[in-house]
Parts: C-alpha cells; sequence; structure tokens
C-alpha cells in the first residue's frame, strides 16, 4: 500500500496558513519569536476560543485547514506530537497554585495542562471516534508519530490519518532553557504542523526510519536500503532536507553524512526559517511538501525526491524519504 502526504498546514513564525515563506520568507535576529497567529474566527466559535490556549486555536486552525485541503470530513485517526504539550495552561495552573494555595483554584487550566488534551480536542470537535495518540519524546516526538501513522496504513489499518505536531514557547520557559544553552543554536520558537496522509495524493512518502545512536555503517546501510526499496539510488536523491542550524556540535553530525553521501552541494535547513522547538522537524515535512508539489527548490534547483535527516543530541536519527 503507498502511502502519501495529501496535505499539509502550519503555522509559525512565518504567514500562518500560507506558504508565502518558500518565495519570501521572514528573517529574524531575535533569540526567541512567538508563532504568528491568523484570525480564529473561520475555525472556532468566539466564546469557546475564550477558553482555549493558543496551542489548541493553533492545532485546531491548522488541522481544518489540512482536512479542508485534503477534502476529508473526519480523519480515520487523529496522532499528535508534542514535545512540551500545554505547556502554558500548566504554567498558570502552577502559578495559581502558588499564590492562591488549593482552596480556589479553577479547573481549566488543570483539565487543558494535559499532553493529550491537544488530539482529543480535535477528535471531540470533529467527531472522530477512530484511533486517537499522542507521542510525547521531545526531540524526536514528530517522527514517533509520523512513524505511527505511517505503519498502521502500512498495515491497512487506516485509509487516512491526521498528523499534527504542536508545540509552544512561553517566555518563562524559554528563559529556564537559555540559562542552560539550550538555544545556542538558533532562534527559538513554536510549532503548529497539520498533515493528512491518505492512500493517494501528489507526493508519496516512501519510507520513515528512526535510529537510536547509530554508527557509520547503520547510517549507511538505512539510506542504500531506504533507496534500494523505492527503486532510486542515492545519486537520484535532488535535495537533502536537514535540522541544521548556528550549533557547530548540531552542524558536525549533518557534516559527516553530507560528506558520506557527497551531498553537500543539495543539502539545505528549515530552522533558519522556522526556528527552534521539540517537534519543528515537523517543518522540514512542510519545506519538502512545498518543494516537491512545485517541482523545484526556493533556489530553483529541480526536485522529484527528498531525502529528510534530523537527529535529536545526536541519538535518536531519523530518516524520511520523499518522492514524487
Amino acid at each position: 500500500m503507498n502511502i502519501y502526504l495529501k496535505s499539509c498546514a502550519q503555522i509559525s513564525v512565518q504567514e500562518p496558513l500560507s506558504n508565502k515563506w518558500f518565495s519570501e520568507p521572514v528573517k529574524y535576529d531575535e533569540k526567541y519569536v512567538r508563532a504568528i497567529d491568523p484570525d480564529y474566527k473561520p475555525f472556532i466559535n468566539p466564546i469557546a476560543a475564550r477558553r482555549m490556549g493558543l496551542i489548541l486555536k493553533r492545532a485546531m486552525a491548522t488541522s481544518l485547514t489540512a482536512l479542508k485541503n485534503a477534502k476529508i470530513e473526519i480523519p480515520d485517526a487523529i496522532i499528535t506530537a508534542t514535545g512540551l504539550g500545554c505547556i502554558e495552561n500548566t504554567e498558570k495552573f502552577l502559578k495559581a497554585l502558588s499564590e492562591q494555595g488549593e482552596n480556589c483554584l479553577q479547573p481549566t487550566f488543570f483539565i487543558n495542562s494535559t499532553h493529550n488534551t491537544i488530539s482529543s480536542y480535535i477528535a471531540v470537535q470533529i467527531k472522530c471516534h477512530g484511533y486517537n495518540n499522542t507521542h510525547v519524546h521531545r526531540g524526536v516526538s514528530f517522527e514517533s508519530a509520523l512513524l505511527d501513522a505511517f505503519v498502521k496504513m502500512k498495515l491497512g489499518k487506516f485509509n487516512n490519518v491526521l498528523v499534527g505536531a504542536h508545540d509552544e514557547m512561553t517566555p518563562d520557559y524559554f528563559t529556564l532553557l537559555n540559562r542552560v544553552g539550550f538555544w545556542n543554536g538558533g532562534f527559538a520558537s513554536e510549532t503548529a504542523v497539520s498533515m493528512v496522509l491518505a492512500k493517494e495524493g501528489d507526493v508519496k512518502i516512501s519510507d520513515v526510519k528512526m535510529l537510536y545512536t547509530p554508527d557509520k555503517h547503520k547510517i549507511i546501510d538505512a539510506v542504500n536500503g531506504m533507496c534500494s526499496e523505492n527503486n532510486i539510488a542515492v545519486n537520484d536523491i535532488d535535495l537533502l532536507v536537514t535540522g541544521r542550524n548556528n550549533d557547530a556540535t548540531n552542524n558536525n553530525v549533518y557534516d559527516n553524512f553530507e560528506n558520506i553521501f557527497n551531498m553537500k552541494d543539495r543539502s539545505v535547513g528549515y530552522k533558519n526559517i522556522f526556528g527552534e522547538s521539540f517537534t519543528a522537524s515537523a517543518y522540514s515535512i512542510c519545506y519538502a511538501y512545498e518543494c516537491l508539489k512545485k517541482g523545484v527548490s526556493p533556489s530553483g534547483r529541480k526536485v522529484r525526491n527528498v531525502l529528510l535527516y534530523n537527529h535529536y543530541e545526536n541519538k535518536d536519527h531519523s530518516l524520511i524519504l520523499l518522492t514524487c
């Protein structure tokens, strides 16, 4: 069974729910940039929106947009990735607990603070009673969710799946992570990406692999295996999309990969456009999806086969092959 990327929608530090970033990306010099929010009235009842955090609003807007573009009302399953969950509501609940004690707490912040709130809220709103799962694995949360959807569709359990990656970054949490040097590689941002996987479409998800602390030989075998299984050669890969940023330690892993496969002239990054977050790798799918739909990269390079390579702390590595 072939699996295709039917649609993809994003809210980020670029123009929301748009692909304008492809030709006119907004550049940032700051170390911390929150996502640009669209008008949520077309997606959410204003009264209900008052009780919702930004992460839920963004998840609903991107999910409804992706489903509409894919011409699917109710997906067979909803699988969500998040590194932090609804951290803003968690902070509000803990601050209220600290300042007011346990006597006058409002339950709303607590109810909406759990990690699976996002996936379940989407399901309730669109009346999806199918498989619903949330993956919380820090920097490989998105890859875990995508692999979950990919495997289950390969097994014939679902005809289509709504996959989402959602994270927010509050000022307080940014400050804490900044103190330990977490943002040395680029600017901190937020993630809101939703995509629909289906049995037909324009962009094929040919393979998804995750590797834990692989050596050089395991990576070579994985890439060669992905290519041979899909009847292409490594040299047929037109574009390599990596999680490169400004951190030398992080980039050294990508340098080694590019040297092994002689892909330096075909390599591009996406974090300089969308920023850093635990689920930022979902934006690499957005990047590749637009390139494959248009048939060219932003630099004008012709594109038919794209390999996505990301790693988290040089422990968890992921490879995603997209073809057109």
